[in-house]
């Protein structure tokens, strides 16, 4: 791509995310809505003006790494630890159920080869975490103890999920499970997790004392953030974890409340944070909805026969198990109402970009037919689409329950 065609490009997803999202938000629909639908109609979709390149992923993928910051920046941690045991419940059903139901209905009732059956249960394992954490932000409920379960499943299912990616491209390439790789890839994922946050908090209490003493240039705390953001993403690759893992991890070690594996307690500055936040947000503003932007961009509907009555028996089954997988996981939980355990499992059913990606991988190695492909992608934008519009509704009854508990 020429310098010039990437800067219209770049200058038509900024300007279209910013009025759909205006739009989406003075209708009251979640604006990150507003957001996939403006990729949706410049993309292959409908107008067909950008196209997704390695440029604008790159900087979709900083977008979510910073989101994925904010949302650890703003997690209370101890609130996080008290709800690990219901998150882990909820991401190992949410991974296990859809994986196995998915790979069931496509290997024995629809009689597809088996690579492509796991490709498929592949597809509905993940959940997608930035869909899921921006409606919760748009709505106001990110602190609230049910996000820290959804944000906590969500990281597991993203794990687990990358986990489940590296066995199936081995699988797909020489015809069997490479046992060696798939435990290096689990074990250098948990020594990231062990070391992650202890490094982060060290270099989170460098960065408090040089701006407090010795910062001469305006500017540093950006530029050091993005830089530490930056290097605990690679660090994450490097590790075989997602990118925004680490994001997350360096966003937990900024927080109010940072708790060294060890017992040791590091307690950051509210000020400091404060400061840190407001200078952070605009860059976060600037960059979070290219990433779903290029979500929208990522689907083609046009590839889509929706004449076949293959594609609509196929999809109408996989929508039934990606929406029971997820949903279904919360339902095992207890202390908790069942509209509550609806809005728990409903903001897990997002697939998003990490479906897409399972599904361009099933069809760049020609695992996929066009059918089965359409058929996925389908199942990937309507588990993507609907939870938004749900979640709004559910939050606004368990608003009302609320008020009616107190009167």
């Amino acid at each position: 791509m020429e310098m010039h065609e990437f800067i219209l490009s770049l200058l038509i997803i900024l300007v279209s995310a910013r009025i759909f999202a205006e739009i989406f938000s003075y209708l009251k629909i979640p604006p990150v809505l507003g957001e996939v639908f403006a990729g949706i109609l410049i993309g292959p979709s409908i107008l067909g003006i950008v196209e997704v390149n390695e440029i604008i992923k790159i900087i979709a993928e900083i977008g979510i790494i910073l989101l994925l910051f904010e949302v650890g920046l703003e997690t209370d941690l101890k609130k996080l630890q008290k709800e690990g045991t219901k998150s882990v419940i909820v991401a190992l059903f949410g991974a296990i159920v859809p994986f196995g139901l998915g790979f069931a209905v496509s290997f024995y009732m629809f009689n597809l080869p088996l690579i492509v059956s796991l490709f498929i249960g592949g597809t509905l394992t993940a959940t997608s975490i930035g869909i899921t954490v921006r409606v919760l932000k748009d709505l106001g409920k990110e602190r609230t103890s049910l996000a820290q379960i959804v944000v906590g499943a969500a990281v597991l299912d993203d794990v687990i999920g990358v986990i489940l990616l590296v066995i199936l491209a081995d699988f797909a390439l020489t015809g069997e499970v490479n046992i060696e790789n798939t435990i290096r890839i689990i074990i250098l994922v948990a020594l990231f997790f062990a070391t992650a946050p202890v490094l982060a908090a060290i270099m989170s209490k460098f960065i408090h004392v040089y701006d407090r003493r010795y910062r001469r240039v305006p500017g540093f705390i950006p530029t050091i953030i993005i830089s530490l953001i930056l290097f605990f993403a690679y660090v994450a690759h490097l590790f075989g974890a997602p990118e925004i893992i680490g994001a997350f991890a360096a966003g937990i070690a900024l927080s109010r409340r940072f708790f060294l594996p060890f017992g040791i307690a590091l307690k950051a500055d509210p000020h400091f944070v404060e400061k840190l936040e407001t200078q952070m947000r605009p860059l976060i503003f600037l960059f979070t909805p290219v990433f779903f932007v290029t979500v929208g961009l990522s689907m083609n509907l046009r590839e889509i026969d929706f004449s076949s009555l293959t594609f609509w028996l196929l999809t109408s089954v996989l929508i039934i198990v990606a929406v029971f997988g997820k949903v279904g996981g919360a339902y095992l939980l207890k202390n908790m109402n069942g509209l509550k355990k609806l809005i728990l499992g409903t903001s897990m059913v997002p697939r998003g970009e990490v479906g897409l990606i399972f599904a361009e991988l099933g069809r760049s190695a020609k695992i996929f037919t066009n059918e089965i492909y359409s058929a996925v992608v389908f199942v990937v934008i309507i588990t993507t689409l609907l939870p938004p519009f749900l979640l709004k509704y559910l939050f606004r009854l368990e608003e009302n329950r609320e008020k009616e508990e107190k009167s």
